[in-house]
Formats: structure tokens, sequence, C-alpha cells
């Protein structure tokens, strides 16, 4: 079948989960269809992104989102009720392109990664398929919580409007899909237990165990210039961290993770090393003993629990990381409600060696047997040709 999927970025470099979920969506679903790929690119291209791409894809087309583009997307958001985010990426000229290639390759079936592309594809009369990926009108108003005085109500705005996109879409693509069950949950449609929960997988040859050295006690990855993230270290070494020295002076941790924003470099000390962009990101979860993921705001399922767990690094994280990841609390993975308590837990990983064992051990088998890539990727492919799961 001749699939023509359409996304916001250039899946590659993998430094970002949609682009991390995109292009294993890609690489495994092009060992059934021919992949006819469209993206748009709001930033520098990769020398290699094109050659990597076309590894999976029959044809790579990209679009450049100008400056201009942007900034006229969002004027026109700002009156026309759209969400900012579908704004931002939508353009006139980019949609005469993107039907011109749909014109000429005459696809089977469309599927669109996020609802930031769908304004383009939503009336073309071929069947389609919605990845949401999270339920990102919640994770808006959680953004609204934590946001400045100057953003918390425009925070507000986008979090209502995408909340209505993301039901009034819902009817113009035949299948949907969505990478947890409380991200389902949390769409506003009447028929949103329609939409098959796909979570992501994870590279299990390439992120798995070995030994180098243990230089942190602590480590936490992902794009450091990613609101989530950001929001997620500062609460790591503002608030759990005083409580932690308390048990352990000397703990050390380090933040891992391209393009640091400057609140996220502010906090490096003695304790804390902030590294950037590093080439392999299995060295950091190699030298490292724990990973600690304490996700305050955000949605979906976090890749960074997913790799740790699959190079058998017991992991502490938060009942909102966890509620999309269900791992067994206690057995697989340990969960902090307050700073004192993720600091009695960390603690308690790194004095007990028998404990520390058991939550590495339960979360490498619990990954290995939940997420696997081409396992998530075989349900997308029957969903689309209609032979259900």
């Amino acid at each position: 079948m001749k699939l023509f999927v359409l996304l916001s970025r250039v899946p590659y470099p993998l430094e970002k989960g949609d682009k991390l979920r995109a292009f294993n969506h890609i690489r495994c679903l092009s060992k059934y269809h021919e992949i006819h790929l469209f993206c748009l690119n709001d930033s520098q291209l990769h020398p290699d992104a094109e050659n990597k791409l076309l590894e999976f894809c029959k044809t790579v087309h990209i679009a450049k989102l100008s400056k201009i583009n942007v900034y006229s997307g969002l004027f026109k958001a700002l009156f026309s009720g759209l969400p900012f985010q579908t704004g931002y990426f939508f353009n006139e000229k980019i949609k005469k392109q993107v039907l011109s290639v749909i014109d000429e390759i005459k696809p089977e079936h469309i599927f669109c990664q996020l609802i930031r592309v769908t304004e383009y594809v939503k009336d073309v009369p071929i069947q389609k398929t919605l990845d949401y990926q999270d339920v990102f009108s919640k994770g808006a108003e959680r953004m609204s919580t934590k946001a400045s005085i100057l953003m918390k109500p425009i925070l507000r705005i986008e979090a209502k409007r995408i909340e209505k996109y993301e039901s009034d879409i819902f009817e113009k693509f035949n299948k949907k899909i969505i990478i947890s069950i409380p991200d389902r949950d949390a769409i506003n449609h009447k028929d949103k237990n329609k939409i098959e929960v796909i979570p992501n997988g994870v590279d299990s040859d390439y992120f798995k165990p070995y030994s180098l050295k243990k230089e942190y006690d602590i480590l936490f990855t992902g794009n450091m210039n990613y609101s989530p993230n950001i929001n997620s270290v500062e609460y790591l070494v503002n608030n759990i961290l005083p409580e932690l020295k308390k048990k352990i002076p000397n703990v050390s941790v380090l933040i891992a993770g391209t393009d640091p924003h400057k609140k996220v470099r502010k906090l490096a000390s003695a304790n804390v090393t902030v590294s950037g962009w590093v080439e392999d990101i299995r060295d950091c979860y190699a030298k490292s003993k724990i990973f600690v993921a304490p996700m305050q705001i955000g949605t979906g399922l976090q890749n960074k629990l997913l790799e740790a767990m699959a190079m058998k690094m017991p992991c502490v994280t938060s009942g909102l990381a966890n509620n999309a990841l269900i791992a067994s609390e206690d057995n697989e993975i340990l969960v902090g409600y307050s700073p004192e308590d993720y600091a009695e837990k960390i603690a308690s990983l790194l004095k007990d060696p028998v404990k520390y064992e058991k939550i590495a051990d339960g979360g490498h088998r619990f990954v290995m047997k939940n997420f696997n890539w081409e396992i998530q990727v075989e349900k997308i492919h029957r969903m689309i040709i209609g032979s259900g799961f």
C-alpha cells in the first residue's frame, strides 16, 4: 500500500520525543508499505537527514517553514480560533505542495502525526489515520499552572483551543491512535474509546545494559529546552536535592541533553553537572546509578524512562509520568509524591543494594515485555489495512 506520512518535523536526528516516535513508525511501517514522507522543517536541516530517511521511504519531501510563515500562521490563528501550535505549522503555500504531492503519488492511506498538521489534509477524501501522540490540551493546561504572569492567560486560551480542536478533528480521520490510556481518556470526545492506544517502544538492541565506572548518583536526560523537562530538573535540583543532601551530602547529579535552556545551565554547581549535547547518551546512563524523572507537567509516555529501564537502571518518577507508563510501584519503579518522599526513595536505592537490584531488574523485565517498536507498529499496520488487532 502507498502510505503518505505527514509530519511537523523532520524525524532525524532523534533528539525529541515526537521525532523518535515518527522515525520508528516509519522504519517499521516500511516493512509493510511504500512510504512517501512529507515533513515541515523550521530549523537547520541535519546533513544526513534525507539520506537516512530514504533508507525507509520511497520519496522524501521537505518544506521549509520560514519565520515569516510562522508569524503569519500565528497571526491568523489569533483570529481564526485555531490552536496557536496548529497555526504555527500551517501555511497555504505548503498546503498546495502537500496536495500536489498527494495528487502525484495517489496514496491509498494518509498518516498524520499530531494535530499540528491535520489542517493540511483534513478534507482530503482518502482514508486517514491521526496519531494524537499526547493530549496536548492537558499539557498546555498543566504548563499554565507553572507559567509566568504573562504566559499564564495565553496558555489557558491555548489549552481550551486545543481541547476543542482535538475533539473537532476526531471526525475527519477514519482511525486514531494515542500514546497512553490517560491521554486517551483526556480527549474530550464521546467516542474517545475508539482511539487505539499505541505506546512507544525502545530499541533494546541499542539500549542494553553495560558497565562503566559510576561517576554520578542521579541522571536526568532529555531535550533540555523543553518546558516540562526544564520544570522537572528545576524541581529536582531546587526541591529534591536539598532534602537528599541531608541524607547524602555529596550526592551528584548529571543533567544531559541537547540545547540546555539558560534556566538549566544556571542549575550547575558542585553537585550538579549540566553536560549539554552528548555523542552517545547511553554512556550517561551507564555511568550513573539512578534515573530520576520527577515530571510535574507535560503528557504522554516518557521515552527517557523506557531507555533507562532498558539499560537496567532503577528509576524514580512522578505519579503523572507513571500514569502513562503503568509500571508496578515498588516492584518495577519507585514513585515520589513530595521532595521529602523523593529524597527518601532515592537514598534507599543508593544505600540498599538489594532494593537497588530489585527495582533495576523489575524495571528491565517490564520494559522488555511491554515496549517493542515492531509489535506496536504491527498494530498500526493491521489497523490501517482494516484487519483490526
